[in-house]
C-alpha cells in the first residue's frame, strides 16, 4: 500500500486487512513492537530513533523478513510503509521468491495535495504547518516515484477522497478487478 502522508494508508490498511482476511504489516508497528520487547533489532531501532535518524534498510528488511515468515502470512498480507525505496523493493522481491510467491498488487491511494494538507492540518499537531506538510509531500514524491515505476505492472491507483467506506469499496473493487 502506497500513498503520501495523510492519504489514509493506516486507516485503509486496517479495514482492508479485515475485509481480505490477511494481516496488516506496518513497519511502524514492527518498530514499536521490537523496541517494546527489547529485541536485539529493537535496541538497534531505538538507537536510530532516539538520535532522530532513519532506521537503515538492513534492519527494516530483517524485521519484515521475520514477520513474513510467520504462519498468518502464508495466505497473504498487506504491507504498509514498506518498501520505501527501490533497494527495499528489490529485497522484498528476493524475500518473496524464497517463499515462491510475489506481490499481487500495489495499491496507491491518490489524494489531491490540497486535501492532504487540509487533513494533516486538521490533526492539530504542533509541528504540522502547511509548509512542513508540503515539504513532506515533496519528499514522498521524490522517494516514491521510482517505486511507482518499479511496480507499474502491478499498480492499482484508487481515488482516496470520500468516506472511509467509499474509499474501501473503491479499493476492494480495484483489487478484485486486478485479480
Amino acid at each position: 500500500m502506497m500513498g503520501p502522508p495523510g492519504a489514509g494508508k493506516g486507516t485503509q490498511a486496517a479495514v482492508l486487512s479485515e475485509s481480505l482476511g490477511v494481516p496488516h504489516i506496518s513497519t511502524g508497528d514492527l518498530f514499536r513492537s521490537h523496541v517494546g520487547q527489547e529485541t536485539s533489532l529493537g535496541l538497534e531501532v531505538k538507537r536510530y530513533l532516539d538520535a532522530g535518524k532513519l532506521v537503515p534498510d538492513e534492519i527494516t528488511n530483517e524485521m519484515v523478513y521475520e514477520r513474513l515468515a510467520e504462519d498468518d502470512c502464508a495466505a497473504g498480507f498487506l504491507l504498509d510503509g514498506f518498501p520505501r525505496n527501490v533497494a527495499q523493493a528489490d529485497k522484498l522481491t528476493a524475500m518473496l521468491r524464497e517463499r515462491d510467491c510475489e506481490i499481487d498488487a500495489v495499491l496507491e491511494l491518490d489524494v489531491p495535495e490540497g486535501e492532504l494538507v487540509a487533513r494533516l492540518l486538521a490533526r492539530g499537531r504542533n509541528d504540522d504547518t502547511a509548509e512542513v506538510i508540503r515539504d513532506r509531500q515533496q519528499v514522498y514524491r521524490d522517494e516514491t516515484s521510482p517505486l511507482l515505476e518499479y511496480y507499474s505492472d502491478r499498480l492499482v491507483t484508487v481515488p482516496a477522497v470520500g468516506s472511509v467506506g467509499d474509499v474501501t469499496a473503491r479499493a476492494l473493487d480495484a483489487l478484485r478487478t486486478r485479480a
